[in-house]
């Protein structure tokens, strides 16, 4: 019959990390809500499974040897490691890089983290394609970028040339940029034309837009702001 005792700080009795043995008693532990119980063999503690782990596979009596010890001890690595991305996961998607940098922090074998990307590739819970146009999509939504920068951001995530290229297929450039600088024409309204279009044309500079998208648009909010049709040579973005 299992125990549910939780004891103080229980120590291995050996520094060899390898374990054999009868299970003598599996004790749950109170700290972290539970998640984890302290295996005993021979009446002294070995090592410790997460709960679920140790209900689906030991019962007291058990004989553990020391090939099922380390089989154990993996397989506890691996739901340690899932675990740990789910809650990586939790916030947004993320690309194959970010899981494993975020995983490589916790100091998980690279063995482990392997076979982890792998299970979240196969439930599309690590999906660089996905990911991707999923990244595209919440800028365009809530902070609209160009292109160049939209590639930058997903270079440094670790997206590859090709699932970068079908992700910004279909962005428009153009409809970004006007909805990026709506606001911020508002703002410059009561300034001369050269200003307007100077100011406006850095603004999107920084976002990431090139002058062949800049240009039309700066024009277009100009005419929309003032009912005047705009100079071709006043706008302020660098070609």
């Amino acid at each position: 019959m299992r125990s549910y005792r939780s004891p103080r700080n229980p120590k291995p009795e050996t520094k060899d990390p390898r374990r054999a043995g009868v299970v003598s008693a599996i004790e749950q532990q109170e700290r972290r809500g539970g998640r984890r119980s302290n295996v005993y063999l021979d009446g002294r503690y070995a090592f410790s499974l997460t709960t679920e782990l140790a209900i689906q596979e030991l019962h007291v009596g058990d004989a553990i040897s020391v090939e099922r010890y380390a089989a154990l001890v993996l397989k506890d690595q691996q739901a340690r490691c899932f675990d740990a991305a789910l809650r990586f996961l939790g916030a947004r998607p993320r690309s194959e890089r970010e899981m494993r940098d975020r995983l490589a922090r916790h100091e998980f074998d690279v063995t482990v983290v392997d076979r982890v990307i792998e299970r979240l590739r196969r439930i599309n819970l690590v999906d660089d394609a996905a990911f991707a146009a999923y990244w595209v999509e919440q800028r365009a939504t809530h902070r609209p970028r160009g292109s160049r920068l939209l590639k930058q951001e997903l270079r440094q995530k670790g997206v590859s040339q090709d699932v970068l290229a079908e992700a910004l297929s279909s962005d428009d450039d153009e409809a970004g940029a006007y909805r990026a600088a709506q606001r911020k024409a508002t703002s410059l309204r009561t300034f001369d034309e050269r200003t307007f279009k100077q100011r406006l044309g850095s603004f999107l500079q920084r976002r990431g837009y090139g002058y062949e998208t800049i240009k039309p648009v700066v024009n277009r909010l100009w005419q929309e702001a003032t009912g005047q049709p705009g100079s071709d040579d006043e706008t302020g973005a660098v070609d």
